[in-house]
C-alpha cells in the first residue's frame, strides 16, 4: 500500500471544521483544485453513503467522480472510498488540540502502480495546494491551507477567520528502485 498524507493545524474546533465536510452546498464549493467547481449529483453523508460528483475544470473537462463513505465519527475522522480511477481510501482525521484543530490527510492507494502513475498530481496538488490556500484566504481576509490532495485548505476560508495554520511537511512514498 502506497500512502500520501499531510496534516495542518487550525485555531477552529473540530465541530466548525467538520461542518465544511457535512453540508454538501458547503462542500461543493470548495472541493477540488483552485479553478475547479463541482456539480454534485448524490450526497449521502453517511456511512454507506454514496457520494457522485463531476468535477468541472477551468480547461472545459469534466471529471466524473464516485465514492463511497465508509466511516463517519462528527468531528472526529471521515473515512472515503474513491470507487472509480484512480481507486483510493481517503481517511481525514480532526483531533482536537489544545489551540484548535490537527487535520490529518491519508490518500491510501494499494496498488504500487497506481500511486506511481498519480503521485505527480497528488504530490503536485499537495504542495501547490498550500500555496494557493494561503493566498485565497488572505484575499478574502482569512487564513487556510491545504490539507489534501485536491484544495481541502479552501473549507477553512469558509468555516474560520483569521485561522493559525501550522503546516506538516508532506509525505512522500519510498522511491522504487529498478532490480539490478
Amino acid at each position: 500500500m502506497t500512502t500520501f498524507a499531510t496534516s495542518r493545524s487550525f485555531t477552529a474546533p473540530p465541530e466548525q471544521v467538520f461542518a465544511a465536510f457535512a453540508a454538501p452546498a458547503r462542500l461543493a464549493r470548495w472541493w477540488g483544485p483552485d479553478g475547479f467547481r463541482n456539480t454534485f449529483d448524490v450526497f449521502e453523508f453517511k456511512p454507506g453513503g454514496h457520494w457522485r460528483f463531476t468535477m468541472h475544470g477551468p480547461d472545459g473537462k469534466y471529471y466524473p467522480n464516485e465514492a463511497v463513505f465508509v466511516a463517519i465519527e462528527p468531528a472526529r475522522s471521515i473515512v472515503i472510498k474513491h470507487t472509480c480511477q484512480p481507486l483510493f481510501r481517503l481517511s481525514i482525521g480532526f483531533e482536537r488540540t489544545p489551540t484548535g484543530t490537527l487535520v490529518t490527510w491519508k490518500q491510501e492507494f494499494a496498488s504500487a502502480e497506481v500511486a506511481a502513475a498519480v503521485a505527480h498530481k497528488v504530490i503536485s496538488r499537495l504542495r501547490s495546494g498550500v500555496d494557493m490556500a494561503f493566498t485565497s484566504a488572505r484575499s478574502d481576509g482569512y487564513m487556510a491551507s491545504d490539507a489534501g490532495s485536491q484544495c481541502i485548505g479552501c473549507v477553512f476560508r469558509l468555516v474560520t477567520q483569521a485561522a493559525t495554520v501550522t503546516a506538516a511537511p508532506i509525505t512522500e512514498p519510498p522511491t522504487r528502485r529498478s532490480p539490478q
